[in-house]
């Protein structure tokens, strides 16, 4: 179990970094000067660069500690789940990210106790 959730945190990181790099990407043309006329404006900006850059990090962190430290590497892809879904929503471009860390993060937790 261990290293599926190895594996699974460590792709739905590098797929959250993409949807990541998009999400700040649009904020980013959004800032522009006229942009406001062709683009709709982003309610939560903040919240979406921090979680595009935080969320695949805590999966990528997760995942690779998920030999050994599963109990902290479950929360680390608890929480990237539970912050991209928080920022981004569950659609088309995040339901593998989201579902990856989620399951990555329940299998790191039931793999058991930490090796000695």
């Amino acid at each position: 179990m261990r290293v599926a959730a190895l594996v699974l945190g460590i792709i739905a990181g590098l797929w959250g970094m993409l949807v990541g790099f998009f999400g700040w990407g649009y904020i980013a043309l959004t800032e522009l000067d006229g942009a406001e006329q062709y683009l709709d404006q982003v309610a939560n900006a903040d919240v979406i660069k921090v979680a595009g850059l935080l969320a695949p990090i805590l999966a990528i962190a997760g995942g690779a500690m998920a030999l050994s430290k599963p109990r902290l590497a479950g929360i680390f892809l608890l929480v990237s789940a539970g912050g991209m879904f928080y920022a981004f929503g569950f659609h088309f471009w995040t339901m593998f990210a989201i579902s990856m860390a989620a399951v990555a993060g329940l299998l790191a937790l039931a793999s058991g106790n930490e090796q000695g």
